[in-house]
């Protein structure tokens, strides 16, 4: 048991008891623990993670004989939780497959490009109608308009659009 200066246990006599803990057996155990993880910054991280849980219950824990035990085992379960955590996610991306998608056709790029053109609200109504299949009505509710409104919107889009599509090598 610890005494502050004064010779009576207080605070900081707790505190320095964890303090030699931590100065005692931080590098030790990080060097355990990174020859397990194969990785230095992960083990530090894992270490402290443990001294962290060890700090916050440290007035149970001071009682225990050996509260380097304590911090050990805490800090190689951490790094036990990552390893198994670790695998299982490298086995399930192992049992993804890649999907091939054909990119865009020029119909479809053509098409986006065109959409882009357009103004916010017209672009909107658009999508909803011909994408979102929304009727008029629906669309008009949503959006808190006429349907009239929706149709004009729906009429400008189309003409602006074909504008937009319609390749001016062709002659009309």
């Amino acid at each position: 048991m610890r005494f502050d200066r004064s010779g009576v246990r207080g605070p900081t006599a707790g505190r320095t008891e964890f303090e030699e803990l931590y100065a005692g057996h931080f590098r030790g155990l990080t060097l355990q623990i990174n020859a397990y993880v194969g990785d230095l910054a992960e083990a530090q991280d894992l270490v402290q993670e443990a001294f962290t849980r060890a700090v916050a219950r440290w007035d149970r824990i001071a009682k225990y004989d050996d509260p380097a035990a304590w911090v050990r085992r805490v800090a190689w379960n951490l790094a036990t939780s990552r390893w198994r955590r670790r695998r299982v996610a490298a086995a399930f991306l192992l049992r993804q497959r890649e999907q091939h998608v054909a990119g865009p056709n020029p119909d479809r790029v053509a098409l986006t490009a065109a959409l882009a053109t357009l103004p916010p609200v017209l672009r909107k109504a658009f999508v909803l109608h011909y994408i979102a299949q929304l009727s008029i009505a629906e669309i008009a509710e949503e959006e808190d308009v006429a349907e009239g409104t929706v149709k004009s919107w729906l009429h400008r889009g189309r003409a602006l659009v074909a504008a937009q599509l319609t390749d001016p090598r062709e002659g009309n």
